[in-house]
C-alpha cells in the first residue's frame, strides 16, 4: 500500500498527538497549535526533509494546455510599456536586507545557470495542470545579493494591481526560498511565459497551492517581518480574502 505525503504526516501527527490531550484543552495552545494553517507548516517542515522535492514528472505527461491563474493580463499602462519592448526595458529589483541590491535584465537571468522541472501546479479552486518550467534557482539570486542572515522573509511585488488599484504581492520565508525546487522562472513548455503565465518572470515554489506562485515579478524585498506590508498578512489574496499564508501540498 502506498501512501501519498499528505496522508503520512496526518497519521503521524495524530500519532504524535494522541498524548498532547490535556496540553490542548488550553484556549491559547488550540487556537497557535491546532490552526489549519499552523498544523500543516508544523507537520510538513518537522515529520518531512525540509528540502524533499515535490514529484516530477515526464514529458509525456504535461498537460495540452496550462491554464492561467489568477489575472490573465495586468493591463496597466506601466505593465503595457514593458510588455510593447518585449520586456527589453523590465528589470527584476532585489533590494531590502541585502548586502549588494541587484537590477537583473531578462537578459541577465537567462545568462545565469537555470533548472528546468516538470511539475504539477495545484489551484485552490481545484484544478491541476502539469507543465515544464525553466528558471533561475532563487538561491542563486540570493547568493548574488548577498542576503542578510536577519533576513526571515522574502516579498514579491508584481506589475498586477489586480483591478482594483491594490499591488499583487506575496511572500514566503527562507526554507521555501532556499528550497532546490524554488525557482524564478521565465519559460514554459520550451516557450517564454505568455503574458497569460505571467510573463516575464514567476515565482514556482513547487510545495505550494497556485496563489504563492507570484506572476508578473518586479522586485523582491527581503525583510525580517511581514508587519506593515500590505495588510500585513503576508499576501495579497491573504489580505483580502482571507487565504492561508502557508499553503504547502
Amino acid at each position: 500500500m502506498i501512501l501519498s505525503r499528505r496522508t503520512l504526516i496526518g497519521s503521524m501527527a495524530a500519532t504524535m498527538l494522541t498524548g498532547c490531550d490535556r496540553l490542548a484543552e488550553h484556549e491559547n495552545v488550540q487556537r497557535i497549535l491546532f490552526s489549519a494553517e499552523n498544523f500543516h507548516r508544523w507537520a510538513q517542515r518537522s515529520l518531512m526533509d525540509r528540502n524533499a522535492l515535490a514529484r516530477e514528472f515526464s514529458a509525456s505527461d504535461i498537460s495540452p494546455i496550462f491554464r492561467a491563474n489568477g489575472t490573465a493580463n495586468p493591463n496597466t499602462d506601466a505593465y503595457k510599456a514593458i510588455w510593447r519592448t518585449d520586456f527589453a526595458d523590465w528589470r527584476l529589483k532585489v533590494t531590502g536586507m541585502v548586502g549588494r541590491p541587484l537590477s537583473l535584465s531578462l537578459a541577465q537571468l537567462h545568462a545565469l545557470p537555470h533548472r528546468e522541472q516538470i511539475t504539477r501546479h495545484d489551484c485552490v479552486e481545484g484544478w491541476s495542470a502539469i507543465g515544464k518550467w525553466r528558471g533561475v534557482p532563487l538561491r542563486t539570486i540570493l547568493d548574488a545579493a548577498r542576503l542578510s542572515t536577519r533576513a526571515k522573509y522574502l516579498v514579491f511585488r508584481c506589475a498586477d494591481t489586480m483591478g482594483s488599484g491594490h499591488p499583487y504581492y506575496e511572500s514566503i520565508d527562507m526554507i521555501d526560498a532556499f528550497h532546490p525546487q524554488t525557482i524564478l522562472a521565465f519559460a514554459l513548455n520550451g516557450k517564454p511565459l505568455s503574458v497569460a503565465n505571467g510573463a516575464p518572470l514567476r515565482l514556482r515554489v513547487e510545495r505550494q497551492l497556485g496563489y504563492k506562485q507570484a506572476k508578473y515579478l518586479m522586485a523582491i524585498e527581503a525583510v525580517d517581518s511581514l508587519y506593515g506590508i500590505g495588510r500585513g498578512k503576508g499576501g495579497y489574496w491573504e489580505d483580502y480574502a482571507g487565504y492561508d499564508w502557508y499553503a504547502g501540498i
